[in-house]
Formats: C-alpha cells, sequence, structure tokens
C-alpha cells in the first residue's frame, strides 16, 4: 500500500477549478479570442483526464454524463481553434518561403485560409448559439458536481488507474514509432495528455522527479501537436500527390516544406518518449519510487 504519510492533491477543488475558470472566460456576448478558446480546450482535456481517473470510485451513469459534457465543450470550440491556427501557420510558412506563394495565387483553398477573416459586427447566430450551449453545459456540470462526494477516494485505486493510463500511453507510443500516419501519431499526443494532467495530482510521491517528468511529457505533446496542426493543414487543404494525374509543381513544394517541419518536431519526440514509454517500463521506475502490492 502507500506510504501513510503520502497525500494525494485533492481532485474535487482542481475539478471545479477547471469548470469555474472556463465559464469565467465565457462571455456569450462576445466571440471568443484565439487564446480563450486555447485554454477552455486545455481545461476541457484536464477534466476528462479526471474523470478517467476517478472512474473506478464514481457511478458509470455520473462518468458518462460529465465525461461527455466535457467532450461536447471542447469540440464545440475545435473548429474556432483550427481556422485561426491554421491561418497563422500558413502565414509564417509565407514568410519563410514568398517564392513558393507567390505561385500559390490559384489555389482557392490556400487562399481562402490565409485571407483576412471578415469583420462582423457582434456574434454570429451560429457562434452565439455555441457560446450559450457551452456555458449551460459547464454551468449544470459545476452545479452538479457540488454534489458529488469525493471525500473517501481510495490513492490506490487512483495509482492503478493511472498505471492503467501509463500502460496506454506505450502502446501508442509504439503503435505510433512503428506505423507513423497521422491518426496514430494524434492518438499517441492524446494519451500523453491524459497521463500528464493526471500525473499532476501524484507529485507528492516524487515532487522534484514528477515534475520534471511532466516538463518532459509537455515538451513532447509540444511538438506532436504541431505536427498534428501540420497534419491537419494538409488535409485541409485537400493535397492529394498525383490524383488524378494532376500535379501543381509550387503545391508539391509547398507540401515538402511541411513534410521537413514535421520531420524536424518528431526528430525531437522520438528520443525523449523512448526513454519515457519504452515498452516493460514500470511506472515505478519512472518516478522513482517504491510501491507495495496494491
Amino acid at each position: 500500500m502507500l506510504p501513510d504519510y503520502m497525500k494525494i492533491k485533492d481532485i474535487k477543488p482542481a475539478l471545479s477549478g477547471y469548470i469555474g475558470e472556463s465559464l469565467a472566460l465565457l462571455n456569450p456576448d462576445i466571440e471568443p479570442g484565439e487564446k480563450v478558446v486555447h485554454d477552455i480546450r486545455v481545461f476541457m482535456k484536464k477534466s476528462r483526464a479526471v474523470m478517467k481517473l476517478l472512474k473506478n470510485q464514481i457511478e458509470e451513469s455520473t462518468f458518462e454524463r460529465e465525461y461527455k459534457t466535457f467532450r461536447e465543450a471542447g469540440r464545440k470550440m475545435r473548429e474556432w481553434r483550427e481556422t485561426s491556427v491554421l491561418r497563422k501557420i500558413l502565414k509564417l510558412l509565407r514568410k519563410k518561403h514568398p517564392d513558393i506563394f507567390t505561385r500559390l495565387k490559384e489555389v482557392e483553398k490556400i487562399n481562402l485560409l490565409i485571407g483576412k477573416p471578415g469583420l462582423v459586427a457582434g456574434l454570429t447566430p451560429e457562434t452565439g448559439e455555441s457560446l450559450e450551449y457551452i456555458i449551460d453545459l459547464l454551468r449544470k456540470s459545476g452545479y452538479r458536481l457540488r454534489f458529488l462526494n469525493l471525500n473517501n477516494l481510495d490513492p490506490h485505486l487512483l495509482l492503478k488507474e493511472l498505471e492503467i493510463t501509463y500502460e496506454t500511453v506505450i502502446h501508442c507510443f509504439v503503435t505510433a514509432r512503428n506505423i507513423m500516419k497521422p491518426s496514430n501519431l494524434h492518438e499517441f499526443r492524446k494519451k500523453t495528455k491524459d497521463f500528464v494532467y493526471q500525473l499532476y495530482f501524484f507529485r507528492s510521491l516524487n515532487p522534484g522527479v514528477v515534475k520534471d517528468v511532466e516538463k518532459r511529457i509537455n515538451s513532447i505533446g509540444q511538438n506532436l501537436g504541431r505536427y498534428n496542426d501540420l497534419a491537419v493543414l494538409v488535409k485541409t487543404i485537400g493535397y492529394n500527390y498525383g490524383k488524378n494525374g494532376i500535379t501543381n509543381p509550387a503545391l508539391d513544394e509547398l507540401i515538402l516544406v511541411i513534410r521537413d517541419e514535421q520531420d524536424k518536431y518528431l526528430s525531437k519526440v522520438w528520443p525523449e518518449a523512448y526513454k519515457i514509454f519504452c515498452p516493460g517500463q514500470k511506472l515505478t521506475n519512472l518516478l522513482g519510487y517504491k510501491i507495495l502490492t496494491i
């Protein structure tokens, strides 16, 4: 069992904080900016990771309801983030490779992405409805959380869930490393986020080591995120080399530039990921503490 002196960080206040801070950032009369969207999506990912940690200590119906709430709120905001991120990436690529973009003026999808967003007076009806929907979802979830008893959580079961998450990340790492396609890399990234957001509650096991592991995993996640943003850009452009025998040399060159960027990000991921998620490695070894049989 875990040492008697060990105390895991309280989960309920943290979860309440994720919901409360998200609501504080949202105004039903103002379209959320890029940073607000990013921050709330992170809060929703943290909230989902917490629900997975609690899964075996709360009712299944409670888990399903709250998990779906946080997932739905995050998905509603995903499109807002992607549009601004893809525009920013294209502008950076244009700055580095102006000659390529000079030859891409006829590519409509790129022009639409890179062009300035139209000025809209106030909220569009669609955005307004989405905002109200998200706010309502989170308010109801926050209210339900007030009555959810999390006072007697078993730290052994929480740690067991963390170990399960860790083993899942290892599997995703091996899969992504052997079959390097965007969907596998995206899944690996999602699972690393689950793990690092759950790990936060276990810092007391070995504070210095755990914080260092968190930092290293966050770096992996950032590089996988940059890779994924570029993958989404290629997909959004609709690029398919040689489709119907038609090629566009300038577009081919842009995609090669993007592939080079993706390779750079992955080259930073694999060595560190191997150290942290090597198959056969135990969580106890990674975090540098000993634990008796649970």
